[in-house]
């Protein structure tokens, strides 16, 4: 393996998992975070992620491999609009499935999860559009990232298309270690549904659209749902 591959390699997998848990547990720790506070961080999630991608981009381009090997090509445009219609589809519904049972457990309301929802996620149709930005950029950034970067280059270094998918879906998942342990399942099963898509297409653009959908519903109506059903638990405790 080349070097600067093991460096940015060593740091997807154990410095940047930490920064992401420590600037998180730092905002929620906070008795309040305010608009420009979340509006900072997603600045700087945006340029952070490009300058990451922009770097992988440029080490791959040095060591010859080309945009198509890293997933940015549709080798079988109607099996990739075929998978990406349908993961889109499975990804929505299971949002929605998800958001009718919020609340459903009390300590879920109150646990790491929800925190960072209700800390982070937008609260007015501003913040919702710079977080729209921060959607397109983590959607294509970390696909390009663990779905492309990643999974291309421990396909080729295993010479398994298994192996690509479950170390990249599994750094996936522990890049998300600031979510916790429901977190890190839930991610790691969306991380291995995503490379399984993205290893019989050869393409990003399904796991991309997916992960667009995915983080897009839980930033604009998973925040509302928390709080109604934080108020109906107070209404009901004060009743």
């Amino acid at each position: 393996m080349h070097w600067d591959y093991a460096i940015i390699l060593a740091f997807l997998a154990a410095v940047l998992p930490l920064m992401g848990k420590w600037r998180v547990e730092s905002i929620l720790r906070r008795a309040g975070i305010s608009q420009a506070e979340r509006l900072r961080l997603y600045a700087s999630t945006i340029a952070f992620q490009w300058l990451l991608v922009a770097l992988i981009f440029w080490r791959t381009t040095v060591h010859g491999l080309s945009l198509a090997t890293l997933g940015l090509a549709i080798p079988q445009p109607w099996l990739t609009g075929a998978v990406s219609i349908g993961l889109v589809a499975l990804v929505l519904i299971n949002q929605l499935v998800s958001l009718r049972f919020v609340g459903g457990r009390p300590e879920e309301l109150h646990g790491k999860l929800a925190q960072v929802a209700l800390g982070i996620f937008p609260r007015d149709n501003m913040e919702r559009l710079v977080f729209a930005g921060v959607v397109v950029t983590v959607a294509i950034c970390e696909e390009l990232i663990y779905r492309g970067f990643i999974q291309t280059l421990f396909t080729g270094i295993s010479r398994s298309g298994f192996a690509g998918i479950i170390i990249s879906a599994a750094m996936f998942s522990f890049a998300h270690l600031y979510q916790g342990r429901r977190g890190l399942i839930a991610t790691l099963i969306v991380g291995i549904v995503f490379s399984l898509t993205r290893f019989y297409t050869g393409s990003l653009v399904p796991s991309v659209a997916g992960h667009f959908v995915a983080d897009l519903i839980a930033g604009y109506m998973l925040p509302g749902k928390l709080r109604e059903a934080l108020a109906i638990e107070s209404a009901r405790s004060s009743a």
